[in-house]
């Protein structure tokens, strides 16, 4: 049996992180209820003297990740071990009107542009080439690992 590699442990747990993010708990104000009397050690103490506050917020959930209500700034990254290898596709609003998509690799690189295209389209487009990063990299990764498993059991001899 092969050892099981702790990065595709942290890999796994950070890619199903981003594709179901946990609700954000937010906190909204709502009306507060005063009491109208309280006690202390048994003595009667009248509201107009100490009055309690008592405030009950009310949660509603909301996504970590915001929906995107303008294309223009939209942006996933690929998968990958070093952010100098790593691809970015962004998605930027022209002076014409339209959108296009900047792709870049790593932090430093100028990018490829592609477009122009609808704002629907443009998020589309870097959606499907993140996606496909994803598929290649785990494609890649699983290549890997069957090769390196397969050289364990030639090196021991067992082939």
């Amino acid at each position: 049996m092969s050892e099981i590699d702790p990065t595709d442990h942290a890999l796994a747990t950070i890619a199903s992180i981003l594709e179901h993010p946990e609700p954000v708990l937010v906190v909204r104000e709502t009306e507060t209820v005063t009491v109208t009397e309280m006690v202390v050690a048994g003595e009667h103490v009248a509201a107009d003297e100490h009055p309690i506050v008592d405030e009950h917020p009310v949660v509603e959930e909301q996504p970590l990740v915001p929906e995107h209500t303008d294309a223009d700034g939209y942006s996933k990254v690929g998968p990958g071990p070093m952010v100098a290898i790593r691809l970015k596709w962004t998605v930027h609003h022209g002076d014409d009107g339209q959108y296009y998509v900047h792709e870049t690799i790593g932090e430093q690189s100028v990018p490829v542009i592609s477009g122009p295209m609808t704002s629907e389209a443009a998020v589309h487009s870097v959606d499907a080439h993140e996606d496909e990063a994803h598929r290649r990299f785990e494609e890649l990764r699983s290549e890997i690992a069957g090769r390196s498993s397969l050289a364990d059991y030639e090196r021991k001899g067992e082939a």
